[in-house]
Order: structure tokens, then C-alpha cells, then sequence
């Protein structure tokens, strides 16, 4: 989760984000989605869709991002076992995933499930969650392969994990800035991220 800090100071962030997960279970005193984000260390993008979700990673310095994979919805117990697997096996610290906005930045309906999964991610994790504007990341994904010259069929097997590695690349370019205001699901309501201004930064 992350590579620069030492195995104890792993372990207390690990341990510190399930403990909360347990109080808020057992209490209902804190809130669930208030984990702390971290600084360093390897970051997921996820492009979310109701029967596939693509899946990108970046390495450990945050430097490249790459695709991962194409996730097939499946029933709710394989993707608990899926995701806590995938969050345990790449070490991942925080998902960063796409907020589909109308073109005048309003909420859509599809946005909407996007914070309901996004709830599911947080406490099947017990990593948190930051999003950003994925208007036009299916668009521009299409572009790319269409680039390649592949296949109509290529390019559907492509195409999420693709998106989902524009997600993630134009969230760190974007974190980079001194002016970023990351959103959040606290602060979602409020803050939006453009992605064609993180992409031409």
C-alpha cells in the first residue's frame, strides 16, 4: 500500500482503517468514509459500469499508471472475495474512481450509482475513496484503440480497463497542482475536478 513507509507504519495504517470500519459497525460513531488518504504508495483507478468495470494501477511513486483488467460483474460474494483480494494482492492505498457528470456538471443518474458502489468499495476495502470528472474518458478511451487498429471486439475487451487508466493518470496529473481540491464523498456535492483540465495541464 505504501512503498516508502516502514512494515510498522504499514501495519498501524492497515490497522487503523479496519479498526474504524469495526466502530462504525459496532457504534455507529464514526464516519465510514473519513480514512485517511495516503500520501505515497500505489493508487487504483476504476471506471465503473453496471456489468463491467475496468481496473488501472500506478506503481508505488505514483509516476506511470498502467491498465489492469476488465472486471465481468459477478455475484456480490465473488466480488467482496474479488476486490479484497485484488486490494490485498497490489497493495493498493486508495481507489480513485470515475464520476460520470452531465456536461453542465450536474449529477446523473449513473453518478448516482457510482457513490452507492463507491460506499460498497470503502467497506469491502477498507481503503478510501476520491473521485474525478470521467465525462469524456469512454470517448477518448475509444479514440486510443481505434488508433490501434483493433478490432471492433479488441476494442470492447480494451475498453474499461483503458478508461480507468485515463481516470487515474489525468487524478495524478491533476494532484500535482497547488490549486487540486481533491473530491471526495463528503464533498462531493460542492467540488468538482474537470478532466479535460487535468489532461491539458
Amino acid at each position: 500500500m505504501f512503498a516508502d513507509l516502514g512494515k510498522l507504519e504499514l501495519a498501524e495504517v492497515r490497522q487503523s482503517n479496519q479498526v474504524k470500519l469495526r466502530k462504525v459497525a459496532i457504534l455507529g460513531e464514526i464516519n465510514p468514509y473519513d480514512l485517511p488518504w495516503p500520501d505515497t504508495g500505489r493508487l487504483a483507478g476504476i471506471d465503473f459500469g453496471t456489468v463491467r468495470i475496468g481496473i488501472s494501477l500506478c506503481d508505488p511513486s505514483r509516476t506511470w499508471t498502467s491498465p489492469l483488467e476488465t472486471f465481468q460483474r459477478k455475484a456480490p460474494a465473488i466480488e467482496v472475495k474479488h476486490f479484497q483480494q485484488l486490494t490485498r494482492e497490489n497493495q493498493i492505498g486508495g481507489w480513485v474512481v470515475g464520476l460520470p457528470l452531465h456536461c453542465d456538471g450536474r449529477d446523473s443518474a449513473k453518478a448516482r450509482e457510482v457513490r452507492d458502489f463507491s460506499k460498497w468499495l470503502i467497506s469491502t476495502t477498507a481503503r478510501p475513496v476520491r473521485f474525478i470528472d470521467e465525462r469524456f474518458t469512454t470517448a477518448l478511451a475509444t479514440r486510443l484503440l481505434r488508433e490501434l487498429n483493433l478490432t471492433h471486439k479488441q476494442r470492447k475487451k480494451q475498453l474499461d480497463k483503458i478508461a480507468a487508466h485515463i481516470i487515474l493518470d489525468a487524478y495524478l496529473e491533476s494532484s500535482k497542482h497547488s490549486s487540486f481540491q481533491p473530491i471526495t464523498l463528503e464533498n462531493i456535492d460542492d467540488a468538482q475536478i474537470s478532466l479535460d483540465d487535468a489532461l491539458d495541464a
